[in-house]
């Protein structure tokens, strides 16, 4: 039985020289490969500034803090994501509205959003209705953009500001349509856009997170807050043409990303097309396989998407199995396949159904389609043979558990 695991970093021999250079050469914190790093990300996804930090969370930390978010306020995010997606809103004491998610893609349903601020201005919602709402954050579940002008259109009317979560999202892009050129996540996309590169991303420095924005006096500040708030980062204090002086500006954080981590980055990155497309082909594979499986509903494609494929998600199609998700889950480990559940929903987390009042009636797409999901391995180096034994492991789960038509039709006693 060949054992799969959920992930398995691609780490090639180039990675590995670039960070023994850096030991080397005796800069190991923020550095000049962190500024490399920076430049060559901004221009990959077609964005004039970079700040690399150590996760994605603080990029988001960061650009929620030099929006001037704050008490009184509220965000619209997608109950279908992260923690961190929602408790940067609450690190600045404001309030996330919830939204429920598009039942096929698990992307934020701007339809719903509509209905969110509707009854937020009604007082039909758990949360206080004299919140003033002032940003989205729209998540790209999987790697599959959201449709960013309906976003911008729909900020716009409501006077929002946009930041992306973009953890899944790089490299990826959309379009309107094919006779419009695709435009890559980051590329003027939101007022800033957030990259997370932890281990199992599509491009690992191991922890790491970028944020990117067109708005230069928003890189300055969002920079400057990423260490401790001072005028000069420790490189231009300490370089050859630095100054031992600085002064502090503002409360600010210790989320700078070191060089060594930079070190890894900067050669994922010149590799990060090659294994998008790698999770691609690993993606139509799983696709071709399960694809007169009845009892698996699979992800859509869509010809004005470029997914970055950074999951791959399944759902149990409801009535087809004789087993719930959390059945078919332990079977799969039994069988040795890596797996993970993208996501429990926010609102069924008890600091946000406690805190705030959500309950399960108030996002119930959410709600159901989450207990038939899970996201099976997939990852750039994954073998023939890795692909093949998750292929069967889930047929033959599918097979010893399907419900027949006999067993439908057959009257409760």
């Amino acid at each position: 039985m060949t054992a799969v695991p959920f992930f398995r970093p691609d780490l090639q021999q180039a990675e590995i020289d670039e960070v023994v250079a850096t030991l080397r050469s005796g800069w190991l914190t923020t550095g000049p490969r962190c500024r490399q790093f920076e430049e060559n990300f901004a221009a990959a996804v077609g964005g004039k500034h970079a700040v690399a930090v150590n996760s994605c969370t603080a990029a988001m930390h960061l650009a929620v803090a030099v929006l001037d978010l704050r008490p009184g306020q509220a965000v619209l995010l997608p109950t279908m994501t992260f923690a961190a997606t929602a408790e940067v809103v609450r690190y600045l004491g404001a309030v996330p509205i919830l939204v429920d998610c598009d039942p096929e893609t698990f992307n934020l349903d701007l339809d719903d959003a509509e209905r969110k601020l509707a009854d937020l201005r009604r007082g039909r919602l758990p949360v206080d209705g004299d919140l003033e709402p002032v940003g989205i954050i729209p998540v790209h579940v999987a790697g599959r953009m959201v449709d960013m002008a309906a976003v911008q259109d729909f900020a716009r009317r409501h006077r929002l500001w946009v930041v992306e979560d973009a953890a899944h999202a790089f490299p990826a892009a959309w379009r309107p349509d094919a006779a419009t050129p695709w435009q890559r996540c980051g590329e003027g996309t939101a007022a800033v856009t957030c990259y997370s590169f932890y281990a199992n991303k599509t491009l690992t420095t191991g922890e790491g997170g970028m944020a990117v924005t067109d708005d230069e006096a928003l890189a300055a500040h969002m920079r400057s807050l990423s260490l401790h708030g001072l005028s000069n980062d420790a490189w231009g204090r300490y370089g050859a043409k630095g100054s031992w002086d600085y002064r502090i500006l503002a409360a600010g954080f210790k989320y700078n990303l070191t060089d060594i981590a930079a070190a890894i980055g900067l050669h994922q990155l010149a590799r990060g097309e090659s294994m998008r497309r790698q999770r691609q082909s690993i993606a139509e594979a799983y696709l071709e396989a399960f694809e007169d499986l009845s009892e698996i509903e699979l992800p859509s494609l869509h010809a004005d998407r470029l997914h970055s494929w950074h999951l791959f998600q399944i759902r149990l199609r409801r009535g087809a199995l004789d087993i719930d998700r959390d059945t078919f889950l332990r079977t799969l480990r039994q069988r040795q396949i890596g797996f993970s559940v993208h996501w429990r929903p926010l609102h069924l987390h008890p600091y946000y159904s406690d805190t705030f009042g959500w309950r399960p009636e108030h996002l119930p797409v959410a709600s159901e389609v989450w207990e038939r999901s899970l996201s099976l391995p997939i990852f750039p180096g994954m073998t023939q043979e890795e692909i093949t034994a998750v292929v069967d492991a889930v047929h033959q789960i599918s097979a010893e558990h399907r419900i027949t038509t006999e067993q439908r039709l057959r009257p409760v006693s």
